[in-house]
């Protein structure tokens, strides 16, 4: 519970296929512009759940009242030049924004950016996403790059793209200095 809304965070699995894209669909648009791909996809939610269920990505779900309200997803690739950066993922339904339900979804993604060893997280967003900013600069990430134009909506409109950093291992302390110890437990 936070912020006296009940909710709880687990593991996604490869059974939560329907619960994702009933998710996705139900996000205005926008706010899937930051994601490499579609969610709202079916082949796409399946590919992302066959890559958790491969160990590739980690994922877990804010659930509430037996829906998805938020989820976050660690990406890493071990085999790229960069096996040592992480990309995290964090998108929360518009009605449960301000909740905690964010910060709460980066504390076991943060534990399992450590337990794989990686040295660097980068986060993305369009850059009006302000909530979004702040609450990863609140956790120590910082600006890195705008990429002018980076996505596309639907509607054709394009928008700028933030790219934060966070050196993982400089942050252990300034997250528990925030309270978010669960991470590094």
């Amino acid at each position: 519970m936070t912020n006296g809304t009940q909710f709880e965070i687990r593991e996604l699995t490869r059974n939560d296929g329907p619960a994702v894209l009933e998710f996705a669909r139900a996000l205005p648009s926008h706010d899937l512009l930051f994601m490499a791909r579609d969610l709202t996809q079916p082949k796409v939610v399946d590919a992302w759940l066959r890559s958790v269920e491969e160990g590739r990505i980690t994922s877990y779900a804010a659930i509430a009242g037996g829906r998805m309200v938020g989820y976050t997803a660690l990406i890493s690739d071990d085999l790229s030049w960069s096996p040592h950066v992480g990309e995290i993922r964090v998108i929360v339904a518009d009605n449960w924004r301000g909740k905690g339900v964010g910060r709460r979804l980066v504390e076991p993604t943060f534990r399992k950016a450590i337990e794989k060893g990686l040295e660097k997280l980068t986060a993305r967003m369009t850059t009006d996403q302000h909530g979004a900013i702040n609450m990863f600069e609140d956790m120590g990430f910082r600006a890195e790059a705008m990429l002018r134009d980076q996505v596309r909506a639907r509607d054709g409109k394009t928008y700028d793209l933030a790219i934060l950093s966070l050196n993982v291992a400089a942050s252990a302390s300034g997250l528990a200095a925030l309270g978010i110890t669960e991470a590094l437990s």
